[in-house]
């Protein structure tokens, strides 16, 4: 919409930041926590086909704390808000939201949070307890500051992204949350900000992880059950001696129990090293097109 990135840091910044838009402009907003890469720009693109020109586009960069776990990388999380304000100028966003902790969380511990429900419990809720509370109560937080249209998150994350739209629809949040593709690296491994903790050696044996999901669309396309997928997956899994696998499951598409043919979703999550990945595919259980 403008050809300068403005920076706010404050809430009253935020709405200075929107007091001179036109009624009826198109607002999208990007949530990030920062260490921006390719796949967060394509994120800002993919907004700005989505809003057009004229549309108006936030993105916010922040490290939240409520997400993370005792123990968890809170503290060595990268941080390069310098380099991200770069980014999102070259690709057009118009604001920045770059908050404090303290401009966030009026109350360092909030009594009324998001329970994410049953879905919260699985797979990522299971090894991170109290993530996805987190992450919802800030994504809800900052949805509501920027008043946005719509919003946009990367598949790579795929049970942050279910759990979002539920919440949309559950809460009736008047926002759109619009799924985009993962983005990946030249050899197949997914961008995620904490890929710069891998050392060479690591990063040689987490490509096992585009490799599996590959093997296991391809066992499903040849009329491979989930079990059938499953195990195709664990196996080369645990031929890698570097990675260790935390899980390896295929579901429904809204992560319920897969059909015996169509539509499904592998997700896995592996420890390289001190470093957790995920990643995901879509399957077509039973050779159905």
């Amino acid at each position: 919409m403008s050809s300068e990135t403005r920076v706010v840091t404050s809430r009253s910044g935020l709405r200075s930041g929107y007091a001179d838009l036109p009624p009826g402009v198109r607002r999208a907003v990007v949530l990030t926590m920062g260490a921006l890469h390719s796949g967060h720009a394509h994120l800002i693109r993919e907004a700005r086909a989505r809003v057009g020109p004229e549309g108006h586009i936030t993105v916010t960069v922040f490290v939240n704390p409520t997400q993370f776990a005792a123990g968890e990388d809170l503290v060595r999380y990268p941080r390069s808000l310098e380099d991200d304000v770069d980014l999102c100028a070259r690709e057009g966003a118009d604001l920045v939201f770059a908050p404090s902790v303290d401009t966030v969380y009026r109350d360092p511990h909030p009594v009324v949070t998001l329970d994410p429900g049953p879905l919260g419990t699985l797979l990522e809720g299971a090894i991170r307890p109290g993530h996805f509370r987190g992450m919802l109560t800030v994504v809800f937080k900052l949805l509501t500051l920027t008043g946005a249209d719509v919003t946009f998150f990367g598949e790579k994350d795929y049970q942050q992204l279910v759990l979002v739209r539920r919440m949309a629809r559950d809460l009736d949040l008047p926002v759109e949350v619009v799924a985009v593709p993962t983005v990946r690296d030249g050899d197949g491994l997914a961008l995620s900000s904490r890929n710069v903790y891998l050392t060479d050696v690591e990063r040689r044996a987490a490509l096992v992880v585009p490799r599996v999901l590959e093997m296991g669309a391809s066992t499903a396309r040849d009329g491979g059950s989930a079990r059938d997928v499953v195990s195709v997956v664990q196996s080369l899994l645990d031929e890698e001696t570097h990675v260790i696998t935390d899980y390896a499951v295929v579901t429904g598409p809204e992560l319920g129990t897969p059909p015996e043919r169509g539509e499904a979703r592998l997700l896995v999550a592996v420890r390289v090293g001190s470093t957790r990945l995920l990643d995901n595919t879509r399957l077509v259980l039973g050779g159905t097109a």
